[in-house]
């Protein structure tokens, strides 16, 4: 980390973790930060549902959420990012303060409640999104909506020409009960409608589901199920915890959804539960927890095709990414590995 990202992150430290969020989405657009550009080698590149992606590193939604800050994003060192939540109508998310660092664990705790600018600006934004990038989309839905299975529908609807990919979130843990949508019946009924949008689209994109980290192993079975059936390209494992064992911080009883570094092993396990369980046939995302290299690899073998991150960039900043990609060219050659794909799921039972 050079000593002006340092200087930059103690000063946003100091700021609310709201604003220093919108600040450091403005210092990217204003391009005041450092930016490596396309990161890739024959190792690293790698595909993702039928995607190419330069590597397997991505960002994950929730960072740029009303796709503010595409072009600089793209030019990051990521070899995906993923915008949004978007849902139909705008809204306003939960009352503030509604984001916590908890610096003690490395963590954060959101609860948002998929505060964004509607479809519509999503798509406006989006159709001007820069073309050698990939850049996928987290669908939500409105928290007032009379049919929210059907906002996730409408929200591809609008978007899909713009997108590489599109992941419906049912996983968010703070949005009232839509959660409840993870469950057999309402998850098949809901991706079997989103997945008939797709199929009425001019150019279909691949739809990725995104799954929470409390589930059963039952349950884990029945998601895995149903995105099968209903033919889902990806599954992300996993998006936040309502989890609070051995945290430190003051702001561990918020609520809300907690990720970084306390999410990564329950997370890693329930992405190797599911890497057993689906047996390669549904290719998986890795997420929650990622802060280092090592932690990179370990949900690559665990089963993840391709790994995503946010909340470790509080603490680390833009700078993290080429070391991430750096660290586990090394680790791929370390064990033998000619390209990541060759690793994917190598290590799942260590986390059985």
């Amino acid at each position: 980390m050079s000593l002006r990202e340092r200087v930059g992150l103690n000063l946003l430290h100091r700021l609310d973790p709201e604003r220093a969020h919108g600040l450091s989405l403005a210092a990217l657009q204003l391009g005041l930060a450092p930016l490596p550009g396309v990161i890739t080698s024959p190792v690293l590149a790698t595909s993702l549902a039928g995607i190419a992606l330069p590597n397997p590193l991505g960002l994950a939604a929730g960072y740029d959420k009303n796709a503010v800050a595409l072009a600089p994003l793209a030019r990051s060192g990521f070899g995906f990012v993923e915008v949004g939540a978007a849902t139909p109508r705008p809204q306003p998310g939960n009352p503030r303060p509604r984001l916590f660092r908890l610096t003690e664990d490395r963590a954060v705790i959101n609860r948002f409640g998929f505060n964004n600018d509607g479809m519509a600006a999503m798509a406006a934004r989006l159709s001007h999104r820069p073309r050698s990038g990939v850049i996928g989309l987290n669908l939500g839905a409105n928290k007032d909506s009379d049919n929210r299975a059907a906002d996730f529908g409408q929200v591809l609807q609008a978007c899909a020409a713009h997108l590489d990919f599109a992941t419906v979130n049912v996983s968010s843990p703070n949005t009232e009960k839509l959660r409840d949508l993870q469950g057999r019946a309402a998850l098949s009924a809901l991706l079997s409608d989103v997945m008939t949008v797709r199929a009425g689209l001019a150019r279909p994109v691949p739809v990725f589901l995104k799954i929470a980290p409390d589930l059963s192993i039952a349950e884990l079975r029945d998601v895995a199920e149903a995105a099968t059936e209903a033919g889902i390209d990806a599954i992300i494992a996993t998006n936040t915890t309502l989890d609070r064992q051995g945290l430190n911080s003051v702001h561990g009883p918020e609520a809300g959804g907690l990720s970084g570094a306390p999410l990564f092993e329950k997370s890693t396990r329930v992405l190797a539960q599911l890497a057993q369980i689906t047996e390669g046939r549904v290719p998986l995302v890795g997420v929650g927890g990622v802060g280092s290299a090592a932690q990179a690899y370990a949900k690559i073998r665990a089963g993840a095709s391709a790994v995503q991150l946010y909340s470790a960039m509080v603490y680390e900043g833009l700078s993290l990414i080429p070391r991430i990609l750096s660290g586990l060219e090394t680790l791929l050659a370390r064990d033998g590995f000619d390209n990541v794909a060759q690793a994917v799921g190598t290590g799942k039972e260590d986390w059985l």
